[in-house]
């Protein structure tokens, strides 16, 4: 099945949003980001959750990245952005890394709530097969994903994603490589534990392209409340009209 989903065809924008969701998360956490008439996104369908759970779980941030812009080759008649949130910002920048390398990269990389790749590895650990504290770490981080663990029937239907999620950003390593050349915008919530704006500014190490960093009120999911401004900035830094 398609990796994309397209809540609103812009056949006639100059420039698509490709838009990939955190870990537990799934396509619909981007379909009201359709806004500016000049901007077509798509939302990254990660396999084994809601329209696709039939097929297998991903079992790697590198093995989801490759299928990812494999996906992406049909849309790069046009320039391609990409925004990832937390999980998603690790998947958003290892597409980036490859899509570079085929010599398409994106015209920017937005990475939201997510810890520069090269400062990953060792940084949280989640006991992923002890249910009560998987759980525990999806309250931690809020969002409507938390939501679902109240409904014992949904909580054993998107567990299994869930817990593969967060076995794959454990397992994760950065592998040191040429940096992108896209610029790069770091975003973070002035009140997320999880990723300090400190933190978020080492992003700046992965590029040689510009590069800006923009913390918004809020907390681990900031974007939820501050949808509105964050999309304003990312139109700003793509040069395009809300």
């Amino acid at each position: 099945m398609s990796w994309l989903r397209c809540p609103t065809p812009r056949p006639w924008a100059t420039t698509r949003l490709v838009c990939f969701p955190h870990a537990g998360g799934s396509a619909v956490a981007y379909r009201s980001w359709s806004v500016s008439p000049a901007v077509e996104v798509h939302a990254v369908q990660y396999p084994g959750r809601a329209d696709r759970m039939a097929d297998p779980l991903p079992t790697g941030i590198m093995q989801t990245a490759r299928m990812a812009a494999a996906s992406l080759a049909p849309l790069q008649d046009r320039p391609m952005a990409l925004f990832g949130h937390s999980m998603g910002a690790l998947v958003a920048f290892e597409t980036a890394r490859i899509l570079t390398e085929k010599g398409s990269p994106p015209v920017h990389l937005f990475v939201s709530a997510g810890l520069p790749a090269h400062k990953w590895a060792g940084r949280r650990t989640v006991p992923i097969n002890d249910d009560a504290a998987l759980v525990q770490e999806l309250l931690s981080l809020g969002g409507s994903d938390a939501d679902a663990m109240a409904d014992p029937e949904l909580r054993e239907l998107v567990l299994p994603y869930i817990r593969a999620d967060f076995q794959m950003l454990q397992d994760y390593r950065h592998t040191p490589g040429a940096p992108l050349t896209s610029p790069v915008t770091a975003m973070t919530g002035e009140g997320d534990p999880h990723v300090p704006v400190e933190i978020a500014a080492h992003w700046a190490e992965l590029t040689t392209g510009p590069f800006e960093l923009r913390s918004f009120s809020g907390d681990h999911f900031y974007l939820v409340e501050r949808r509105d401004e964050v999309l304003a900035e990312i139109m700003k830094a793509l040069n395009v009209p809300l």
